[in-house]
C-alpha cells in the first residue's frame, strides 16, 4: 500500500539498481498498468478516481522530453486554460532565455518532438507546463540524467522554489539530487527495502543505500554524506 499527502509538501527521492522497480512505480501511479494492491492519495483509492482525473492532478517530467509539434503555446497550455501571462511566468521562472526572442515566445513554431531545441531548453520547456498546471503533486523521473550540470542545477533550484508545498517524488539517476530529500525509498526487485531520511540511513552501513552511496567513490561519498548530514540538521531544527 503506498500512501500520498498531497495537503503535506515532502520530497522524497526513489532509487534502486536497474530493474527495482522504480519504473513499475511510477506505471502503478498513473495505473498504467493494472495495480495490485493499494495506492491512496490524501486517503483516496486512485482505482476508485475517473482515470483522466487522475492523470491530470499529477504532474510528470519525464527523463525524455516530450513536446508536440505544434507552438509553445501549445505545449505549455494545449487546453488554452491559462492566460498568456501566466504562461510567460512559467517561461521565466525556467529562465528560458533568449536574447533575440525566438525561442521563448508563446507563437514560436515548435518542430516535431522539440527538434528545434535542444535537450536541456525541452526539459525546461516540460518543467515550465508542470508550473503552469501546479499540481500537488510531482513526478520527476530521472528528469536530469540527460542534461548539462548547469542545467540540473537550474531544474532543481526551480523545483525547490515552486513546488515546496507540493509532494515531489524523484526518481534519481544522480544521487546528489536525491541527498536533501526528506525521505529516500530504495527499491529492490519490486520490493521497498529501506525507507527513511538519507543521513539515517547511512548511518547503516549494511543498508543498501550505504552502499549504493560507497560504490560512488571516495571523494563523491564523502560530498554526498555531506549533504545529507547538512539537510538532516536542517531538517530537526525547523520547530514543529
Amino acid at each position: 500500500m503506498l500512501k500520498i499527502d498531497k495537503e503535506n509538501s515532502s520530497e522524497v527521492g526513489i532509487v534502486g539498481r536497474t530493474g527495482a522497480g522504480k519504473s513499475s512505480l511510477i506505471s502503478a501511479l498513473f495505473r498504467l498498468a493494472t495495480v495490485e494492491g493499494g495506492i491512496r492519495i490524501d486517503e483516496i483509492d486512485t482505482k476508485d478516481l475517473d482515470l483522466e482525473d487522475l492523470r491530470s492532478k499529477i504532474s510528470i517530467i519525464p527523463q525524455d522530453p516530450v513536446l508536440f509539434s505544434g507552438t509553445l503555446r501549445y505545449n505549455l497550455d494545449p487546453f488554452e486554460e491559462y492566460s498568456d501571462e501566466v504562461l510567460y511566468r512559467a517561461i521565466e521562472d525556467v529562465e528560458l532565455k533568449d536574447p533575440a526572442n525566438i525561442i521563448n515566445r508563446l507563437e514560436n513554431r515548435v518542430m516535431d518532438r522539440g527538434s528545434n531545441y535542444s535537450v536541456g531548453q525541452r526539459q525546461l520547456i516540460c518543467l515550465a507546463r508542470a508550473i503552469v498546471r501546479n499540481n500537488k503533486i510531482l513526478m520527476l523521473d530521472e528528469a536530469t540524467a540527460n542534461v548539462d550540470p548547469q542545467t540540473d542545477a537550474l531544474i532543481q533550484k526551480t523545483i525547490r522554489k515552486k513546488f515546496a508545498n507540493c509532494t515531489v517524488l524523484t526518481v534519481a539517476h544522480r544521487l546528489n539530487t536525491i541527498m536533501d530529500s526528506d525521505k529516500v525509498l530504495v527499491m529492490d526487485s519490486g520490493t521497498m527495502v529501506e525507507f527513511d531520511h538519507p543521513h539515517i540511513l547511512l548511518q547503516n552501513q549494511n543498508s543498501m543505500f550505504y552502499k549504493m552511496v560507497m560504490e560512488s567513490g571516495k571523494s563523491m561519498s564523502e560530498q554526498l554524506k555531506r549533504i545529507a548530514r547538512e539537510s538532516y540538521l536542517r531538517q530537526i531544527s525547523v520547530p514543529e
